[in-house]
């Protein structure tokens, strides 16, 4: 396995691997605003989840491994399904029904910079001058996305910019919660992955009875967003992150979070009419400067590293999630 630590040039196959995982995740924003069409939020997460479990439990049936066998794991993988799974997944399906996949798409580029000051707040990091500037930068940025002196026809809904920081909150702090009840039990990636969705898909299963009572309205179109959603964006994507990070190490993996929110706005500008602003522009860019300036001097670069994806020592030993 090549050292986790590498930040040498990949390899060609590789970088068509990163290429092909940052339009994954990328394009499940623009699948979870075509799903909205005709399911609730819980309804889309739930396919989401159950189809992202179902295709990591057959990937590692046909690896010949099985799921974890102690319990304190379970209950572990059990928070985190709710912290970096449920919760954000709602989040941002929540978010989409108010403002574009492709804005959705860029504020989940705060990731990093949240995971960042939430390890400082917690004692797991330090923030340097050079990380402040980035922060401060990335900051700025959102507040150009959400445009608060627009009004009218031309205002962007604060409460679905506010969900979406929400649900990269939710992933900055799954990476602190990892890193410290999760990392080094020498299981790999994939295993704990597949055990994590599948325990999301049974919670949420348990609770959309109550919360997810909306009418379905299926179509071709809606049940074909659900499933890429599921099979391509969530399933097929942690087996190739895995993969990324095993062959290249996690800071390579890494440059996915500059690759996916460009990704998911230029895809909601050409199959949904989505607006393409000058706010969202800039604001899209300078939040992945200040990412870069961030994670320029980051001696904890690994907790900002990974957007569905594990911190650099959890992903030695095991996987975004």
């Amino acid at each position: 396995m090549t050292d986790p630590t590498k930040d040498s040039a990949i390899s060609r196959a590789s970088l068509l691997r990163l290429c092909i995982l940052a339009v994954l995740w990328g394009s499940g924003f623009l699948f979870v605003k075509l799903a909205l069409r005709g399911l609730s939020p819980s309804q889309v997460v739930l396919g989401q989840l159950a189809l992202g479990a179902l295709v990591l439990l057959m990937t590692l049936a046909i690896r010949r491994q099985s799921l974890p066998h102690a319990g304190r794991e379970w209950v572990y993988l059990a928070g985190m399904a709710v912290l970096a799974n449920i919760a954000p997944y709602l989040l941002f399906s929540w978010s989409e029904q108010r403002i574009s996949s492709g804005l959705a798409g860029a504020l989940s580029g705060t990731t990093p910079l949240l995971t960042l000051l939430l390890a400082r707040a917690t004692g797991v990091g330090r923030l340097t001058p050079t990380r402040v500037v980035g922060l401060a930068l990335g900051l700025a940025g959102v507040v150009l996305l959400a445009a608060p002196w627009h009004d009218g026809s031309r205002a962007v809904s604060l409460a679905g910019v506010g969900a979406a920081l929400g649900a990269a909150a939710c992933y900055a702090g799954s990476y602190v919660y990892a890193r410290r009840l999760l990392t080094n039990r020498g299981v790999e990636p994939l295993v704990l992955a597949a055990a994590q969705l599948t325990l999301g898909a049974v919670l949420l299963g348990a609770a959309v009875p109550w919360i997810g009572r909306q009418p379905i309205t299926l179509s071709s179109s809606v049940v074909l967003s659900v499933v890429a959603l599921g099979v391509l964006s969530t399933g097929i994507a942690y087996v190739l992150n895995y993969h990324l990070i095993e062959d290249e190490g996690p800071t390579a993996a890494s440059m996915t979070n500059y690759l996916t929110p460009v990704v998911a706005v230029l895809l909601g500008i050409a199959f949904v009419d989505e607006r393409l602003t000058w706010n969202l522009i800039i604001g899209t860019a300078m939040i992945l400067v200040g990412l870069w300036i961030a994670e320029r001097t980051s001696d904890e670069r690994e907790l900002a590293s990974h957007t569905l994806k594990l911190p650099e020592d959890v992903a030695r030993g095991r996987e975004r999630i």
